[in-house]
């Protein structure tokens, strides 16, 4: 049950926000979402479009925004790569358990600006630089940070299934997987930039799960955490994607690895007196 604090603070946030300045001036910490389907999440889908009761996890928040497909931040709610990932329908993903306990655990990291990248059914050459989704992660992360009024805490990130179906894909998957992060930390001028990569949860992704399981937890570089969603219960009917409580429960995850890898202290304001246009 959330703190009579956290209620608090909600209310003062949605009064702070209405009425002192718009939603996209507020000093944001970002996250970048980025992968395949199951960070896009495909949980709650009933009859192509989200549907059922929002689970408490997932509740909006005037602390939490998201960046839209037309490059302007409002407020996040489920599903939040709608209009991002557009080839199937969207449902409930990672992103908004994780964006919700880490503002429940620790408030003094501001607004929280999520922005959704990921790609259902894409493999990791697909994301490499250069490529159409590179390029496009990379064009919504510079966005995001546009006119000063934020810093990018992380990158969250969860794939691999479809570099699990081909033996020549799996095998090179470490090492690809090392250069991409190493190039978006390098072209967003962020060297020590906070990586969270989620392992797959079955193995259902293809025949060579094991080997891509094996690259993603052996994978070391600095300010890096990989956590494991290893046997998650997935939708019934779909062995694949990972269910609602699932979903929680990544999210979950991922906010302890954020927690650990650093301290969620508010980031810096602008210097007085600058120009946030």
């Amino acid at each position: 049950m959330p703190s009579l604090v956290w209620l608090l603070l909600l209310a003062h946030a949605t009064l702070a926000l209405s009425t002192d300045e718009s939603i996209s001036d507020a000093y944001k910490s970002i996250f970048i979402l980025a992968g395949q389907s199951n960070m896009a999440g495909r949980a709650g889908v009933i009859s192509g479009k989200l549907g059922g009761v929002v689970p408490p996890a997932c509740t909006p928040s005037p602390f939490i925004l998201r960046l839209n497909p037309n490059l302007t931040w409002e407020v996040a709610r489920d599903p939040l790569h709608e209009g991002i990932d557009v080839n199937k329908p969207c449902g409930i993903g990672p992103g908004m358990p994780f964006a919700n306990s880490v503002l429940e655990r620790d408030s003094s990291i501001g607004v929280i600006g999520l922005v959704p990248c990921a790609i259902g059914a894409t493999n990791l050459t697909s994301w490499s630089r250069g490529h159409v989704n590179y390029n496009r992660m990379l064009m919504r992360a510079q966005a995001a940070l546009s006119g000063g009024r934020g810093i990018i805490r992380a990158i969250l990130w969860f794939q691999g299934e479809g570099d699990a179906v081909l033996e020549q894909d799996a095998m090179c998957y470490k090492e690809k997987l090392k250069t991409f992060f190493n190039d978006i930390r390098s072209d967003l001028q962020l060297p020590e930039l906070p990586i969270i990569q989620v392992a797959l949860p079955t193995r259902n992704a293809g025949n060579y799960t094991d080997e891509i399981r094996t690259a993603q937890l052996g994978l070391k570089l600095s300010n890096m955490k990989c956590v494991d969603a290893w046997g998650l219960p997935v939708i019934q009917g779909d062995p694949v994607h990972l269910n609602t409580d699932s979903q929680i429960q990544v999210g979950h995850m991922l906010a302890d690895a954020f927690l650990q890898l650093t301290t969620a202290s508010p980031p810096p304001p602008p210097p007085a007196g600058e120009s946030c246009a």
